[in-house]
């Protein structure tokens, strides 16, 4: 058989792909549970980063150089639990919260790069700060030279609250709002800031730039002409927005100073870089020429190049825990990934070995019982199996024993019952035939004698051929039953009478006891053929009959009157001169069961223990030699075995060998009907 239509293979089939789903379904849920830990770590270790990186480019922006940040940095390294280390961009350190002497080495790759002038709009955007970034990456707290003085801001100021207490009693409310250069603007509370522009209070004051303001706009009015002077293009003036061509009308309440630019700028490239190859990364839908386009990159690298003196040198970050390790991760490297399917393979591997394994011990037995149900098939002598175990296959296996010594007992009685009938044919033909032969050669004279013995071994024929007829109707099942109310005693009274005369010709009495029997009397009711000896029944005949008690069956009488007959010519037959055979019948006293019971005890010759299992096989006789005076055909007790079990009930028998036998048909009672 080939392996992939052979229980072993379908069970290897199956157990590979268990296996192959178990190792994926483990390995989906191990990849889905880590990165989901590992997404929340990274999300909550980026927002701690975020908001050093904020602290610290705040600082830059705020300091030319990077010296006394060693306090932020311990100050921020406290807070997040986390090792924060500042190097220039040359790896020099300039402050490592890690003090330690032994302090594991920075990693070759740096968080971020702290550079208040081209910002990482990632980390910024999560910082803690809100100041956000401008279009062209400058931090917005990178002031440089458009700081207020502090006379010019405090007066700034006082204005501001002037205009702000206006508001107030027009009914606007809002508050003063100081930016990153120290200059104050005010600010509607709600979302409705043109409401202020109908109002008395003049807010153009504070939109007037300072002399420091104006004289820092006019430097970087100057860098950006000379930017767009070397592309062969004309200077522009700036307004104090940041914005060129017409002078813009002053911010509205609720827009920024004027270091922010009403035009998006691109963002720069890195300061070292000449200002041609910048290149813009925003453009507005206002301006998009390409002159447009050429200003705000010059505006972007003119800013930059002015406010480099004021803030802090570009600072590598480095951000890990205090082991030295950096954010966590999950690295499927080749190394990973093969050691994830060496895994699988091994679980795949084992599975299979075991598999194989397990589907051989349970395929072995099997393949054992199929060579030898195919043997009995050809003919050829059964044979048991091993039996390997007390699990399903071996009981199984223990089944198949069973049936096949079975089926070895079933042919032996078969090639026995054939040996038998042909035998017991042979006699009665075999006797007619030398007869008519001696008859043919004048040799006997067909006197009256002559007929009669020829008659009495033709009814002997015919008897033989009925029983078979019966056995082979009854194990069809097709045994025909006649079914009516029966008075068990009558019965046995008619069977007794007409055996009356073959038991005084043997010298037996035969008589119909009336009584059950009693204790000690009796053999008990439900012995098997084999249980042992038991007292035999002598009953008393001249006791009369219970009226309290009258047994009652429904059954077919003639069949009944049959098998009673057949024990009656039994017992009869191997009962000496002198002995006696009872019929009784009484009803069950073992609980209200509803059941008849039939005896025929003999005092006869008995039956051996050893052969008791058998009497009620076919053409078996305890006689071996098979003589007519001793047995009969050996059908007899075979066909009451049928004709009992036909009605629903069970026949057994007890005997002691030399004292005599009982048998016992058990039979369905019913209730006598009404008259």
């Amino acid at each position: 058989m080939p392996l992939r239509r052979s229980l072993l293979g379908r069970l290897l089939a199956v157990s590979a792909l268990v296996a192959a789903c178990s190792v994926a379904a483990t390995a989906w849920i191990a990849v889905q549970t880590t990165s989901g830990a590992i997404k929340q770590e990274q999300g909550q270790n980026l927002t701690a980063d975020a908001r050093i990186y904020d602290t610290l480019l705040g600082y830059a922006a705020r300091h030319p150089t990077w010296d006394g940040v060693g306090a932020t940095v311990r100050e921020l390294a406290r807070e997040s639990g986390r090792r924060v280390a500042l190097t220039t961009q040359g790896r020099q350190p300039l402050a490592d919260s890690a003090t330690a002497a032994n302090a594991p080495a920075l990693p070759p790759q740096a968080s971020a790069v702290v550079d208040p002038l081209s910002v990482d709009t990632v980390l910024a955007a999560r910082g803690t700060d809100g100041q956000g970034t401008a279009p062209d990456r400058i931090d917005p707290r990178a002031v440089g030279p458009f700081r207020l003085p502090a006379a010019d801001s405090r007066a700034l100021r006082r204005t501001a609250d002037a205009k702000v207490e206006c508001l107030n009693r027009a009914g606007i409310a809002s508050d003063v709002v100081v930016g990153a250069s120290g200059r104050p603007r005010v600010q509607v509370v709600g979302n409705d800031p043109e409401r202020a522009l109908g109002t008395r209070c003049d807010l153009a004051a504070l939109d007037t730039p300072t002399p420091s303001e104006r004289k820092a706009l006019d430097t970087l009015t100057e860098l950006a002409d000379a930017c767009l002077e070397r592309q062969g293009r004309e200077g522009v003036r700036l307004n104090s927005d940041l914005s060129w061509g017409d002078p813009a009308p002053g911010p509205r309440p609720s827009e920024s100073g004027p270091l922010t630019p009403r035009v998006p700028l691109p963002v720069p490239e890195p300061r070292d870089a000449p200002a041609e190859s910048a290149v813009p990364s925003v453009v507005t839908p206002e301006r998009t020429g390409e002159n447009d386009r050429a200003i705000a990159s010059c505006v972007g690298a003119a800013r930059s190049e002015q406010l480099s003196s004021y803030v802090a040198s570009p600072a590598l970050l480095f951000i890990g825990d205090e082991g030295g390790a950096t954010l966590p991760g999950f690295d499927l490297s080749p190394a990973n990934t093969a050691r994830i399917a060496g895994a699988a393979a091994l679980v795949l591997a084992l599975t299979v070995g075991a598999s194989v394994f397990a589907g051989a011990r349970l395929v072995r037995p099997l393949h054992a019982l199929t060579g030898a149900a195919q043997r009995m098939r050809d003919g050829e002598q059964p044979e048991s199996v091993p039996v390997s175990g007390d699990d399903e296959v071996g009981r199984l296996a223990a089944a198949f024993n069973d049936m096949s010594a079975h089926r070895a007992r079933l042919e032996e009685q078969r090639k026995a019952m054939v040996s038998d009938v042909a035998h017991e044919l042979r006699t009665p033909l075999s006797n007619i035939r030398g007869w008519l032969e001696a008859a043919q050669d004048g040799l006997a004279h067909p006197d009256p004698a002559f007929v009669s013995s020829l008659l009495e071994e033709a009814v002997l024929l015919q008897h033989i051929i009925d029983d078979l007829q019966d056995l082979a109707a009854a194990d069809a099942g097709v045994l025909r039953l006649h079914p009516a109310t029966v008075e068990v005693r009558e019965l046995l009274s008619q069977v007794a009478s007409a055996h009356q005369a073959r038991a005084e010709n043997a010298g037996v009495t035969l008589a119909v006891a009336a009584t059950a029997p009693g204790p000690g009397t009796a053999p008990a009711p439900h012995a098997d053929p084999g249980t042992g000896p038991d007292p035999v029944l002598h009953a008393d005949p001249e006791a009369g009959p219970d009226p309290a008690v009258e047994p009652v069956l429904h059954a077919d009488p003639v069949r009944l009157r049959q098998a009673v007959g057949n024990l009656v010519s039994n017992a009869v037959r191997h009962t000496s001169e002198g002995g006696r055979v009872t019929l009784r019948a009484y009803a069950s006293e073992e609980g209200d069961d509803g059941t008849v019971l039939i005896e025929v005890t003999d005092t006869g010759t008995g039956i051996p223990s050893e052969d008791l299992p058998h009497v009620f096989d076919r053409f078996w006789r305890a006689e071996k030699s098979r003589s007519r005076r001793t047995g009969g055909s050996g059908l007899g007790l075979a066909i009451v075995r049928k004709l009992v079990e036909a009605h629903g009930g069970t026949v057994a028998v007890t005997s002691v060998e030399g004292e005599g036998s009982t048998f016992v048909l058990r039979l369905p009672a019913t209730t006598p009907p009404g008259p």
